[in-house]
């Protein structure tokens, strides 16, 4: 976020004469007005990502513009101008939040100066704002488990993929990693020390992910109560992960090709451009060629993030790496809840192989810490695992079993966000699988 947009307050017409067009020539957009009341009208009504006001004026004070902007727009940085400087006014404009204080007379350099610090401090706002977001993902696990030839595969070529600047695309069945691989290519790219931002398609109203993706200008709509940046501006200069693309609703799929193409956009309720420089990764479960044929993907925005496919195989195609993930999930668990270390019985491994793993390797995750949860024993056995119920539909069809899996989730967690997090998949993958087996 860099400083856009500045509004003068100072009863001076001459002051405020000489900043405007100051600021304008340095390309930065400026409005003026001449009292804190007034000042505090507009603020109410459009954002701005700072305010320069005079400390003495008719009226309210700089000082009490000061404390009622940061009761309503905290974001908005301000900076106190005073021909009365004093080391009194200076400590309690700061301790009233003021970004910075200036004493009249001033040079434009020394304005622009501050506003270059400005722009600084917001770039650590910015950061702190997605090391925030990104908490969970922030150390990435470089011991992927890949015994499986296919998975090695993919791993031997990561490097190359990932010092690349191409757009990405991952496709699989959910729970196959696709997160994992797209955190793992961001952490081994060139945008290594820059954010990775990920946005999950799939869990946005329709009528929120515009402004999620592109960010919004105050008043855009209802609820917009401040300028918001979007996924894309807090990704500018490192990778910005899509998950569940074929979620993008069709008519925002064209602004998502100009961004790629153009690498610019305008926030929702804005005119102005922003320009980005945003590494894409995409993933989705869906057949894409399918989605163009049923005329819900746009096959030009395919084209563009289709660059380098890549494609996870189920578990169920990748058995030699069941057993190696179980050890590595009941070690990890062990650990992280101070328990000790548990071995798979013979038995336990046969059950874990001849599963088919509707959930993949999510749903590994989650049988395994059900075992370690309910049981204390040393090694885990066979009926330790939570797959029982399963076994008796062996000879159906994996669709069979898929709705089984289903209806017994459900009966034990009638909650639909829980039965979808003991699944390992998504609520609205959930939603569609109720609606595509006719589970009521």
């Amino acid at each position: 976020m860099s400083i856009e947009k500045i509004l003068i307050v100072d009863d001076e017409l001459l002051m405020r004469n000489f900043l405007v067009e100051a600021l304008k020539r340095k390309k930065i957009e400026v409005m003026a007005v001449e009292t804190g009341e007034k000042a505090l009208k507009l603020l109410k009504e459009q954002s701005f990502d700072m305010v320069i006001t005079d400390l003495k004026m008719p009226g309210m004070t700089g000082i009490e513009v000061l404390k009622k902007i940061k009761e309503f727009s905290a974001n908005t940085l301000v900076m106190i101008m005073t021909a009365f400087g004093s080391i009194e006014n200076a400590v309690e404009a700061m301790k009233a939040g003021a970004f910075h204080y200036l004493i009249k007379p001033f040079s434009i350099e020394s304005l622009m100066a501050n506003i270059e610090k400005a722009n600084q401090h917001s770039a650590l706002l910015q950061e702190n704002y997605y090391l925030r977001q990104q908490t969970a993902t922030a150390a990435v696990k470089e011991d992927i488990i890949a015994e499986s030839s296919c998975m090695k595969e993919i791993l031997q070529n990561i490097d190359q993929i990932a010092k690349s600047q191409a757009s990405v695309l991952i496709h699989g069945e959910t729970g196959t990693g696709k997160e994992v691989i797209a955190q793992l290519i961001h952490h081994r790219s060139l945008r290594a020390d820059q954010p990775f931002i990920k946005v999950n398609c799939a869990a946005l109203p329709e009528t929120l992910i515009e402004s999620e993706l592109f960010g919004h200008e105050k008043g855009a709509f209802t609820g917009a109560l401040n300028k918001r940046l979007g996924r894309f501006e807090l990704a500018n200069k490192g990778s910005l992960l899509l998950d569940e693309i074929t979620e993008i609703p069709h008519n925002l799929q064209a602004k998502l090709l100009r961004v790629i193409q153009e690498q610019e956009f305008e926030r929702v309720g804005g005119s102005k451009p922003v320009q980005v420089d945003v590494r894409l990764i995409s993933t989705t479960n869906r057949d894409l060629k399918e989605a163009i044929a049923d005329k819900v993907f746009r096959e030009d925005l395919y084209y563009r993030l289709n660059v380098v496919p890549i494609y996870l195989k189920p578990l169920r195609e990748r058995k030699e790496d069941i057993i190696p993930l179980a050890n590595y999930f009941i070690d990890r668990m062990c650990r992280e809840s101070h328990q000790k270390k548990r071995v798979l019985s013979l038995a336990a491994q046969d059950k874990l192989l001849s599963y088919c793993w509707p959930g993949n390797v999510r749903e590994l995750a989650n049988v395994v810490e059900r075992a370690i949860v309910m049981d204390k024993k040393e090694q885990i056995e066979a009926n330790h695992l939570y797959l029982e119920e399963l076994f008796s539909l062996k000879g159906k069809t994996l669709k069979e079993l898929e709705k089984q899996l289903i209806v017994e989730t459900l009966q034990n967690h009638p909650v639909e966000a829980k039965a979808a997090e003991t699944l390992g998949i998504s609520l609205k993958d959930l939603r569609d699988k109720l609606q595509q087996y006719q589970i009521v």
